[in-house]
């Protein structure tokens, strides 16, 4: 099937039908779905490369190297969404969504081709964090595209619940990051297998399946929205029309630090929690974080249908509440469990809580900007505040470990998440004043004239 360019009058059509919106919206969230995975496959294989890559040390030393290097990564990711931004805001969604894809693919490559330690020394270490600050300047530009593009292309009574499909496959990508670990440790691999080389088969995939997302999301038709304002965007440099937007900006930074820090504690740094904190099996671990995510997956969409009927506002002010008060009793709780079922029902508790936040949080930056600077302003701030809050709670969590005091990482989640609330409180409601609703209102009008 020939691919149809992004300027192309055809998209326009495709997308303002109904099939064309779901057919766009699948093929968007199914390049995000191999985005994620590819993200988190370092993530969920770390404790079987990282003696690889930092043979010294105990195991919670080279987890700490490991989870340094998934921090460096993080950095990458404002200026992925500064220079995704402008370049969805300028040449469209659909391009910046090609490029972002192909870049998480070489990534994903050059750590399963890397030899480890032994083999070529300092270089090995050296080549493994040259990989993920490509992927990070993927994942950077991924979020604040791929959220405008879920939010300007699905319809406006229903718009909470089909961005939420953003955090959806961003679960799911996670999720078969794992069902790829489990697959290897249950059934195909011996732990020293794993050890030794399986830990380099889920990038090998994860660089096949971006491949197959390009040619998907070549496909895909432009929003209407960008097509209505491509020719008629600002022609001085976006930045400084962002920077005329300091609150929106100042919002988008404040809603996600308690929201990222609580999602990466839940679900990235849970499965080396249950077996650091709480002694569990790596094959439990594993388990349990598979059984949790799923449950976290199917509640991201019922909840976003939840936004379009009560509003965004109430769902963020009560993660705010549940979170400030609940997290550190919940981790405690987590760090001495013996039953895994017990780890699952706590770990689902929170989880349900953090819904409150992972479901709306795109459509809400998303409704916030104007068009022609909707992607720069998701991704940039947002990209900021996971660099500094997201990707370094993994590791503050195993320094505080470190050090003696893990209790420490407890109340470090639970005032993030206290400050977050502080916006919702003050913050309006976008469900209520959304741009993209006014825009398209717009649109309508001067069309009838």
């Amino acid at each position: 099937m020939p691919s149809i360019p992004a300027n192309h009058p055809a998209t326009a059509a495709m997308g303002n039908s109904t099939a064309g919106r779901l057919r766009s919206i699948f093929s968007g969230s199914i390049g995000n779905l191999v985005e994620w995975y590819d993200w988190y496959v370092y993530s969920a294989f770390s404790l079987y490369f990282a003696k690889a890559f930092f043979p010294k040390g105990d195991q919670t030393a080279q987890l700490l190297n490991t989870a340094g290097v998934f921090a460096l990564g993080f950095l990458m990711r404002p200026i992925g969404g500064w220079l995704m931004g402008l370049y969805a805001d300028r040449r469209g969604r659909k391009s910046a969504l090609m490029v972002s894809v192909g870049l998480m693919c070489g990534g994903s490559l050059i750590i399963a081709l890397t030899p480890g330690y032994a083999s070529i020394g300092i270089a090995a270490p050296v080549l493994l964090v040259f990989a993920r600050l490509l992927q990070g300047l993927s994942v950077g530009g991924e979020y604040g595209t791929s959220a405008t593009y879920l939010s300007e292309m699905a319809a406006r009574a229903h718009r909470g619940f089909y961005s939420s499909f953003q955090y959806v496959t961003l679960i799911m990508g996670q999720l078969l990051a794992l069902g790829v670990l489990i697959v290897l440790q249950q059934w195909l691999l011996t732990p020293q297998q794993l050890d030794a080389w399986g830990w380099r088969i889920p990038f090998a995939i994860g660089a096949l399946c971006a491949v197959v997302a390009v040619y998907l999301r070549r496909n895909m038709a432009e929003t209407e929205s960008f097509e209505k304002m491509r020719g008629k965007a600002p022609q001085e440099n976006l930045l400084r029309v962002l920077l005329r937007h300091p609150r929106e900006v100042l919002i988008v930074l404040g809603l996600t630090m308690g929201g990222t820090v609580a999602f990466y504690t839940y679900s990235i740094y849970m499965q080396k929690f249950l077996v650091n904190s709480a002694g569990m099996s790596k094959d439990t671990a594993t388990l349990i974080s598979a059984a949790t995510l799923t449950g976290f997956m199917l509640l991201q969409p019922l909840i976003g249908a939840l936004s379009d009927r009560i509003g965004r506002r109430p769902l963020l002010i009560g993660f705010g509440v549940l979170g400030t008060l609940l997290t550190v009793p919940l981790l405690q709780a987590i760090a001495v469990v013996q039953s895994p079922l017990a780890a699952f029902a706590l770990i689902m508790a929170a989880l349900v809580i953090v819904s409150g936040y992972t479901s709306i949080n795109a459509v809400v930056k998303a409704e916030l900007f104007p068009v022609e600077i909707r992607a720069l302003g998701v991704g940039l701030p947002y990209a900021l505040a996971v660099s500094i809050f997201g990707g370094s709670a993994e590791y503050i969590a195993l320094w505080f470990k470190s050090i003696g005091h893990e209790e420490g990482f407890y109340w470090y989640v639970s005032g993030c998440i206290a400050c977050s609330l502080l916006v919702y409180v003050l913050m309006r409601d976008t469900k209520h004043h959304s741009r993209i609703n006014r825009e398209e209102d717009e649109n309508a009008a001067r069309a009838k004239t």
